[in-house]
Formats: structure tokens, sequence, C-alpha cells
């Protein structure tokens, strides 16, 4: 029975934290409720521009819709760029990886694959012993590379191939319990007590299966539905490897052909298209919606920041997203209007920082606050390179150079709903000098496209929160800075004296060590230290664009 545990652990990735929470349990983690009723049903807000930069957002969403950015000085489908802003039709936002002809990039290779074909045909037949002391260490760097590569991509191609046999051994008992149970409703008490025979370990998993399609749909699923589960997340699993194989490890996949520009220039700032939900919306639209689902219609889930405005950048494919595209997304979202930018994305290299840092650094310069997720690698990023980051590079031909950090960055990993060891998400990274504070980022109910929802978890469901909390602040507070936000989420935030497990292990370690904070973020105290905290800076009327 180890295959039929090994291939249902997929579908249940909360399993792992036990008993699982109410849906909306991280609106009473960050006291949403009440923080609008206590503290800001007088309050009077004004509208903030969120940029979710992202793989797109279903913006006709039912929860979404009405909280979705429009660019009134564009005037939709004529083939003009009105506003003369270099992009034409850019209604809610633009697309940094799609051509001019509507064709969009979803699969996508990561940076070491590219590094690998970049310094490939240099480096292929050299002879170490010949090259010069700058040579060899790009050498070093390519035949790292180049293990990387070669390893990742053989064993994903093994994992797709064995979930491909496990979905077949599977599927093939689940066809019989549905031929003997029919199509039926069943609940937990109905596996409990069939006289169908279903093995203890399997019997449970079913289980957890259906409170899972509970929790997400409200209804009682029949076998043929769990039968459809099953297969959907065990495909999924098999496309997961098999996408890995046939783009993030192939280095002779190129995505600019398809997108047409010039890669060599980073900074050619005009390419593109208008479509900002792309082929593949799930995790952007997810992100939107913990940020800014309407809160107040009776439909779906609650946003957490009320007065605000989401803004789609399709930037994020389903692999490593191009610093390039990163640095024109950030840009984009600054010049029309966004105060706060949401970054659920990340990898281990970088082709170009210093176009991504000039771009923050352009971002902090306009006073707009960025918002980050640490990543799902279990590890510290005090001494694992996490990209992007709030570190400035060294700009070259400087002899001299401090390190310099961006100021109004947030950097944010998950927290889970258990309580004691299992506070901080297993999977999330952590770093006492490089991230910066916790939120919610397990088991999160969220919009997804074609007005559907479900769960999902990652420290990309965390920085959302983080960048909800901050547009509260912009909204009901709009003499605060960037970086006066940053200052307040970071110092209202929640302390837990409790050992927990180090993300990546079993090693227990004080929460607060976790983080810089030391803390989890919390909506309520954050207003209350907003409202007694002094504004830099002159609140202008601006013009309203959506």
């Amino acid at each position: 029975m180890k295959i039929i545990s090994i291939a249902l652990a997929v579908l249940i990735s909360s399993y792992m934290y036990g008993q699982q929470p109410a849906i909306d349990w991280y609106y009473s983690s960050i006291q949403l409720d009440d923080t609008y009723s206590d503290l800001l049903s007088s309050r009077s807000s004004t509208p903030v521009i969120v940029a979710v930069i992202d793989s797109g957002v279903d913006v006709e969403h039912e929860d979404l819709k009405p909280n979705v950015w429009t660019n009134t000085d564009e005037i939709p489908g004529n083939g003009i760029d009105d506003d003369k802003n270099g992009y034409i039709d850019d209604i809610h936002g633009w697309n940094f990886i799609g051509n001019a002809d509507g064709t969009n990039v979803n699969g996508e290779t990561l940076e070491v694959t590219r590094l690998y074909a970049k310094y490939h045909p240099k480096f292929k037949d050299a002879k170490p012993e010949l090259l010069t002391k700058e040579q060899k260490e790009k050498y070093d760097l390519y035949i790292k590379y180049k293990e990387e590569v070669e390893s990742k991509r053989e064993s994903n191609q093994a994992n797709a191939d064995n979930f491909k046999m496990q979905r077949n051994f599977v599927l093939g008992m689940v066809d019989g319990y549905v031929d003997q149970i029919g199509d039926v409703e069943i609940t937990p008490e109905y596996i409990d007590t069939t006289s169908v025979e279903i093995p203890g370990e399997f019997k449970s998993a079913i289980t957890e299966l259906l409170v899972q399609y509970q929790a997400e749909t409200g209804e009682t699923p029949t076998m043929v539905d769990i039968r459809n589960l099953i297969d959907e997340e065990l495909s999924g699993a098999v496309d997961h490897y098999q996408k890995q194989v046939d783009y993030y490890y192939n280095p002779d996949f190129n995505s600019r052909k398809i997108i047409g520009d010039n890669y060599e220039d980073q900074t050619e700032r005009i390419y593109g298209n208008s479509d900002v939900e792309g082929p593949d919306a799930f995790h952007g639209t997810h992100v939107a919606g913990i940020i800014g689902a309407v809160a107040d219609n009776e439909v779906g889930i609650k946003g957490i920041a009320k007065n605000v405005q989401i803004m789609s950048v399709r930037t994020v494919p389903s692999g490593d997203e191009h610093d390039k595209d990163v640095a024109n997304a950030i840009r984009y979202a600054v010049d029309n209007g966004a105060s706060v930018i949401n970054m659920s994305f990340g990898k281990s290299y970088s082709w170009n920082k210093q176009v991504v840092d000039d771009a923050v650094r352009y971002a902090e310069k306009k006073d707009v606050l960025l918002v980050h997720a640490a990543g799902n690698d279990g590890k510290n990023n005090d001494t694992a390179d996490n990209f992007p980051n709030d570190k400035y590079e060294k700009p070259k031909g400087f002899l001299f150079w401090k390190k310099k950090h961006a100021k109004s960055w947030l950097e944010v990993g998950a927290l889970s709903y258990q309580p004691g060891e299992g506070l901080a998400a297993s999977f999330s990274n952590y770093g006492s000098a490089n991230v910066d504070v916790f939120a919610p980022g397990v088991h999160m109910y969220s919009t997804t496209p074609d007005n559907n929802y479900k769960i999902a978890q990652g420290t990309s469901m965390a920085a959302p929160v983080v960048a909800g909390v901050a547009a509260v602040l912009r909204s009901y507070f709009p003499g605060l800075t960037a970086k006066q936000v940053k200052s307040v989420i970071m110092e209202s935030s929640t302390p837990h004296n409790v050992r927990v497990k180090k993300p990546g292990s079993d090693e227990l370690v004080g929460f607060s060590s976790l983080s810089v904070s030391g803390g989890a973020v919390n909506l309520k105290s954050a207003v209350q230290l907003a409202s007694t905290t002094k504004g830099k800076k002159k609140v202008k009327k601006k013009k309203n664009r959506a």
C-alpha cells in the first residue's frame, strides 16, 4: 500500500498540519473583522492601487471585477496608445510575457538553465588547464550549472514516469470502488461503515479528500467526484514533473523568440501585450483575491483591503521570471499609480540583478512599497540566495561599496494555523536578517479563474496578506510614507514566544529568531499604531483612474 500513500500525499498538502481549519481562519489571525468594526468604521479612506506582478489575474472574476484597476485614459480595443505611456490598450495592466500578436508564454526555463545555455557554446569543449583565471571562474560556474540542470532533468523525468504509473494504479482501484458504490453521495461516516472493502490507509486518505471537497465546494461528493479529484491532482503531479523536463531544465527552449523583444537590450521597455490574464492565471488570481476580493457582496471571500484597485502586471510564467521583465513590471506599476506592489515569486539565480535594483530604487524614490514572498524551500535567506531581494548589488566600476538595502521592501515568510511547534509553515524560508515578518500562508482559500475558489498555500499567499494590510494603511492613513508603512507593520507584528520547528527541519528554535520583527502581521495592531504615527507626506488629491 506504500504506492497508494505516496500518490495520495500530493492530494492533501495540508494533511501534515493535522486538523484542517476553517477556510477563513486567516481573517481572525490578523483580526480582520474586528479592525473594520472597531477601528475603521468611522474613518474615511482613499482608493489605493495595488499591483499584482504575477502569472496574470482573471479581471472578470465575480469577486474581483469591481475592484480591478481600470486605466480610464485608454480607450479599450482601439489599437491606439491613447494615454501615450507606450503601452497600447493597457486597460487593466500589462503583460510582459507575450507578443504584440497576442501569443503568450506559459512554460519557461529556470534561470540556472539559461545560464547553462549561455556558457555551453563557449565551454562545452574547453580544456580547463588552458583557461585564464577569469575564464576558469566562469568555467567552474558552467560545470555547476551543467550538473544541476542535467541531474534535475533526469530526476524529473523519472518522477513524471513514476507518477504516471501511480495514477494508473490508484485510479484502477478507485474505479473498482465506483463500480461497487455507485454514483451516490458519500460522507466520512459512510466510508467508515460501508461494506465495500477499502484498505485502512486508503480509507483515511479518501476521508481527507471528502473533507477537502466539502470545505471548498460546500457540497457532499459522490465517489465519482472523489475519483475525478484524484485524477485531476495526480495528473497535475505528472504535468508538474513533465513541465520541468520540457521547460524548466530544457536548455534548448527560448521563450524570447515568442515574445520578440531584444533580450540583449536590458533597458528595452516597450514589448508585450494587453492580455493581463494569460493562459494560466490561477496563481495571480488567488493572490489578488487575498488582497482585494470584494468584501461586502455576499459572494466568495473577503479581501483584506476594501478601497482597493487591483492592477495585473503579467510577468511570471511557469518557470523563472526574467529580470528584465520584473524590472519593467515594477516601473510600469509605479508609473501608473500603484502605491503597493505584491511580488509572489522568486528564484535562486539572477541574470541581471542590477536592472531589477534600478527599478527597485525607482519605486523607492516614488514612495511605493514592495512586498515580496520569501520562498518555499525551507531555507535560511540569510545564507542562501533568493532573488529578487532588497540588497542592492555593487554597481560595475565602483571600487568602494557599502552594502545598501531598499528601505521600502517587505520580505514575508509563511505562518501556519497551528499553535506551538507548527506555527511556522514547514516550507517557508526564514532569516533573522533578510525576512521581515511572517503572515498566514497555509490553507488559504481565495479566488481562482472562472469564478472559482480554491485552497492554496505558500509564501506566495503570505505576501498578499501583508500587501493587503499595507493597502489598508495607505488607504486610511494616506499621510504615511512607504517606509513608515513598513515600519508600522513590523513594529505592530504579534510576537509569539514559543519554540517552533525551524522550517525544513525538526530543530526547535524561538519563533522570534526566524525574522527581523520576530512576529506575525496583525492588521488591528497595525491600524492602532498607524493612528498614532504622524505622516511625513502631504496628502494630495490624485486623479482617480479606476
